[in-house]
């Protein structure tokens, strides 16, 4: 009989062929990127901004396609979980996740902002297994700061013990 190694979040990452930013994305204003409250973690807003700092622009519906926003939206979602591993050493850490809010910087008339947040939605799956299904909010505005395509919050629950 083959006794399994049990599953963990670091592990489903690496097997999903996901890779992490080293460093979490350096906040651009006022605040922390993850805030602690109890048993919940608060993740800040966090942008479609690659390991050299590059912001991804643009307004959806105009200038950038629902499919391309479905990736920055996978990006975010992967400088989500850095923010959780450079606060915690680890995303076992981590219980599972809560919440997201995704805005989308849209036109207005725009009406498939589910389908772009589906790409973080869909990552948060991948490495939080059955945790990592959600509430969620989607929608879209006039403008993001640095005029982003999307920008995406967390609410997280600890894992046991920690």
């Amino acid at each position: 009989m083959t006794i399994l190694a049990p599953t963990t979040h670091e592990t489903r990452l690496l097997a999903q062929g996901l890779t992490l930013p080293t460093v979490a994305p350096t906040p651009i204003g006022a605040f922390r990127n993850l805030r602690r409250s109890g048993r919940r973690v608060y993740v800040s807003g966090q942008g479609p901004v690659t390991a050299d700092g590059t912001f991804l622009r643009g307004k959806v519906g105009a200038d950038v396609t629902t499919a391309e926003a479905r990736e920055h939206a996978r990006l975010v979602a992967l400088n989500i979980l850095s923010v959780l591993r450079e606060e915690f050493g680890t995303l076992d850490a981590v219980g599972g996740l809560i919440k997201l809010v995704g805005l989308v910087n849209a036109v207005p008339d725009y009406e498939e902002h589910p389908q772009i947040i589906d790409g973080a939605s869909e990552i948060m799956h991948q490495v939080f297994g059955e945790a990592g299904i959600h509430a969620r909010t989607s929608y879209g505005v006039g403008s993001l700061p640095n005029r982003i395509t999307v920008e995406i919050d967390a609410i997280f629950e600890l894992a046991p013990g920690v």
